[in-house]
Parts: structure tokens; C-alpha cells; sequence
């Protein structure tokens, strides 16, 4: 079986970082799957992967003709049997090509997040529909993702499946943090600077955690739109050599792995790979019920899971996680054990191809 995997543009991103997984599982399982990005990316060399680009043009996105030709030269080309589309504008691309350009291969959309907190407006929706209405299946990372998509657009149903995100075997991982004070507590976020993080919500749960933690200490791994407010923010509440600041890394695993507790205050979530990152590597997991957080991290069990906006309530979360090490060894215990059982990339690749198989037995018939 051949495989087409369209990303938005050649970057360390979840979705991109998935689709490359994903495609050596399967290259690992005998099949074939190459990478295609849309879009062009002067860091392409950090994405570390062979990767064909049709190089779109961002300006013209509402009308590309061009591109959607060259993406269909190389369906010709390539012959997949099955062409993915994962995040970003890979969908728009593909169904216009696939329209205009009269390629057959079934079309699979892998959908990662929550698309009702996106869709507010009448012709979004609208348009939206029009390009799902295209599609052979959808491979939604989490059941909360599946049946939003589905309120949303009702004939998807028996289209729609839920197929998670998954990780990869273990890899040594370095500590980047400072080692002059052991007594420092590393708490980790991991994510773009966007509104749906929610940057801010976090510096205000961490401001509470200083007063009973005071050797806490907060790192904001990545970068974003917003992380020139939320620097002014930091400055404003007083906490500059409490709050880092990494920027761009190239292995945020390594912050993940030996950090006391990740953090997940987002008020919009699929199934974030962080989570489960976090799980393997048996770091404390704090994240807000939001998505399809709460069908990983179960109170008391694999994880600490407040209600979205409760800042208090995640502040005393976080603050057990790190001080009561009987309850924390437990239940990170339970975590590997769940994601070593259920959420490892090679399981995870035979299910895409169970999906792709019954596609492809569909267009026989």
C-alpha cells in the first residue's frame, strides 16, 4: 500500500511531527508513505525528514491554482493509494486538486482538534462542510474531537473513527535544566504562544503555586504570536527569575522528561501528544477538562484533571503533584502503564491501516 501524507509546511509542530511518525511506522510495517508539504519553510532543515513540497503560495491560498495542479502531478506521479491530509491547509489543497484535477485516491482527513470552538461563523461553516462533504474518512484523535465533528456535520458519522495520537519506543533524553539549586521545582508548559494555551491563565495558577512553593520555578518551552504579551505580563506580576522563556527547541521532550510536573491550562484541545509524552516518561500530568484530555488523564488515577477555570483548583494540583510523592509515584505508575498499552506508534500505524484497507476494498466494490 502506497500513502500520501499532506502537512501544512515542514515544521516541529503535532500534527507535522505525527504525520512523519507515522509514516516510518508504516514504511516499518511494509507499506510505502512519503511527506508532502504545501508550504514552503526556510526552517525545513529542522524538521529532519524527506519531505516533497509543492511550495504554495501562503497570499494566494483562496486561489491556488497552481498548487493544486502541482499537488495533483504528483498524485499522478507517486500513484498512493490513499492521500492523507493532516492539519492546516492540507484539506482545502487536497479537495481542490482532487476536484479540478479528477485524481480518485480516497481522501482521508486526520482531525486533531475541537472544530466547533473555530467554526463561529455562518459561511465558515459553510465552506467547512462543503470540503468535508469531499472526503472518504476521518480519523479523529479522540472521541470528544469525533463527536464534535459530528454534531457539527451529522453525515460524517459512519465516516468517522477514532484513532489516537501515538509515541514512539523511549530515547535517552538530556536534563537542560540548571543544576547549581536541587531544591528547584521545574514545572513545564509545552506549546505555541496562542490564545488557545492560555498563557495567561497559567502565570496567574503559578503566581498562586509561589506561595506554598516558593523554589518553583515556571518554563514556557516554544514560541508563538503571543509571546510578547505574555513577556510583558510576566514583568508585570514581578516573576522574571521565576518564569524562562526557552524559545524554539529542538527537543522539547527534554524539558518534558525530567520536569516535576507538565501543565496543561488550554481552554481548546484535542488530544495534545504532550500529555501522553509526559505519561511515558512517568512526569506528573495537570491539565484542564477540556477536549479530549479527560479520555487520557483520569482523576486520581493516571493523572490531576481540574474543570476549565478553576485557576485554584489547578494551583492545588499542582502543589499535591509535586509534594505528596506517595500519591504522585502511583498514579504515574498507572499513566505509563496506560500509554505503553494503548497509545505506541506501531499499534497506532495498524490502525491507519485497517482504515486505509477498508477504503480502498470500498472503491473496488
Amino acid at each position: 500500500m502506497k500513502v500520501l501524507q499532506l502537512i501544512h509546511t515542514p515544521q516541529l509542530r503535532g500534527a507535522e511531527i505525527f504525520a512523519a511518525q507515522l509514516s516510518d511506522n508504516l514504511e516499518q510495517q511494509g507499506h510505502s508513505s512519503k511527506l508532502l508539504a504545501i508550504y514552503d519553510n526556510t526552517n525545513a532543515a529542522s524538521y529532519n525528514r524527506s519531505c516533497i513540497s509543492i511550495k504554495a503560495n501562503p497570499d494566494a491560498r483562496l486561489w491556488d491554482r497552481a498548487a493544486w495542479k502541482e499537488l495533483a502531478r504528483v498524485v499522478e506521479k507517486e500513484k498512493p493509494d490513499i492521500v492523507q491530509a493532516n492539519a492546516g491547509d492540507t484539506l482545502k489543497y487536497a479537495v481542490f486538486s482532487k476536484l479540478l484535477f479528477r485524481w480518485r485516491q480516497p481522501l482521508v482527513f486526520r482531525n486533531a482538534s475541537t472544530l466547533s470552538s473555530y467554526l463561529k461563523q455562518p459561511l465558515q461553516k459553510v465552506y467547512t462542510d462543503f470540503l468535508f462533504r469531499q472526503i472518504d474518512a476521518v480519523a479523529s484523535v479522540s472521541e470528544y474531537s469525533r463527536q464534535d465533528l459530528v454534531k457539527l456535520f451529522p453525515y460524517l458519522s459512519a465516516r468517522a473513527k477514532v484513532i489516537p495520537i501515538g509515541l514512539e519506543k523511549q530515547k535517552v533524553v538530556n536534563n537542560p535544566f540548571p543544576e547549581a539549586d536541587p531544591a528547584q521545582i521545574n514545572l513545564v508548559h509545552v506549546g505555541g504562544f496562542s490564545f488557545e494555551k492560555n498563557h495567561q491563565g497559567l502565570l496567574r495558577i503559578f503566581q498562586q503555586v509561589l506561595e506554598q512553593l516558593p523554589a518553583a520555578h515556571l518554563w514556557l518551552v516554544g514560541d508563538g504570536p503571543m509571546r510578547e504579551e505574555i513577556t510583558a505580563m510576566v514583568a508585570d506580576m514581578g516573576l522574571q527569575e521565576k518564569v524562562h522563556f526557552t524559545g524554539f527547541v529542538q527537543n522539547p521532550l527534554d524539558y518534558i522528561a525530567h520536569g516535576k510536573a507538565l501543565l496543561l491550562p488550554s481552554i481548546i484541545e484535542g488530544l495534545p501528544g504532550v500529555i501522553l509524552e509526559a505519561m511515558l516518561y512517568k512526569t506528573p500530568v495537570i491539565a484542564n477538562k477540556v477536549g479530549g484530555i479527560g479520555e487520557v488523564v483520569t482523576p486520581a488515577k493516571t493523572g490531576w484533571l481540574p474543570e476549565c477555570g478553576d485557576e485554584k483548583g489547578f494551583a492545588e494540583a499542582i502543589i499535591e503533584a509535586v509534594s505528596r510523592k506517595d500519591i504522585t509515584g502511583t498514579i504515574t505508575q498507572n499513566a505509563y502503564q496506560q500509554v505503553k498499552g494503548q497509545y505506541m506508534n506501531e499499534d497506532i500505524a495498524h490502525s491507519f491501516i485497517e482504515l486505509y484497507s477498508g477504503l480502498l476494498k470500498q472503491s473496488l466494490n
